[in-house]
């Protein structure tokens, strides 16, 4: 991919977790990336009024999005696609492979469908891990910026380490944001899994949704000021570089 010539905003539309007031939360999680060139959306929520109430009380018209990406078939994740496709159904949707067949026609019938095996490119800028796991097989995105990549997570089943790992395929690991699944974790399991984390080279984390409050304290005290508080309505902006 080639460098971004313009900003990249990602915005998180939708979560349990409230920055915004103007927000309503709810269980799950979407963001919205934007290149300048194409807008893409990750996951839909679990509520499709509550994705399209935020969505407007962003300003933000559905119907540019050229892209939804949804990383596994769990309904907090995929539960807003109906609502979003009801007003908008030029946007390819990016679906894992392994989803089920009767989800997969459904969706068809309404929008372009991609099935997702291998690392893909979605847009200039944007890529999708291609599949991983097992038990729960879940795809992430990757998003190219000046400072280094952005690896976004839906709830990261197949393990955060392993979807970094994935991602430094395509260079140095800037910023890993998105829902970690931790709060079934101990103490001592979240240490390791940080200090892996800086080892791989991740300079920033903004962790929400399913992670756990006490994980996302760890990575607080951890990463410091390198740590960003993340919910509904946190908006991080990538300048290009002159």
């Amino acid at each position: 991919m080639t460098k971004p010539a313009q900003p990249i905003t990602l915005t998180i539309v939708y979560d349990n977790l409230a920055l915004d007031a103007r927000l309503k939360t709810a269980w799950g999680f979407a963001c919205l990336v934007e290149t300048g060139q194409a807008t893409v959306l990750f996951d839909t929520g679990g509520d499709g009024s509550t994705l399209m109430r935020n969505l407007s009380a962003l300003g933000f018209d559905p119907r540019r999005i050229d892209a939804i990406v949804l990383s596994h078939i769990h309904n907090d994740h995929t539960g807003g696609l109906d609502a979003l496709l009801a007003v908008n159904d030029r946007a390819t949707v990016f679906v894992p492979r392994s989803f089920p067949d009767e989800f997969k026609t459904r969706v068809s019938k309404r929008a372009p469908v991609i099935q997702v095996r291998e690392p893909m490119t979605i847009t200039d800028h944007i890529r999708t891990t291609g599949e991983l796991g097992t038990a729960i097989v879940e795809q992430s995105l990757i998003v190219e910026t000046d400072k280094g990549l952005i690896v976004m997570t839906g709830c990261a089943h197949p393990g955060i380490v392993e979807i970094v790992k994935r991602a430094k395929a395509y260079g140095e690991v800037y910023l890993v944001m998105g829902g970690f699944h931790l709060a079934d974790k101990s103490a001592q399991e979240i240490e390791t899994l940080i200090a892996e984390l800086k080892r791989l080279g991740v300079r920033q984390v903004a962790p929400s949704h399913c992670t756990g409050e006490a994980a996302i304290r760890q990575f607080s005290a951890a990463f410091g000021a390198d740590f960003i508080q993340a919910g509904a309505g946190l908006r991080i902006t990538i300048p290009a570089k002159d």
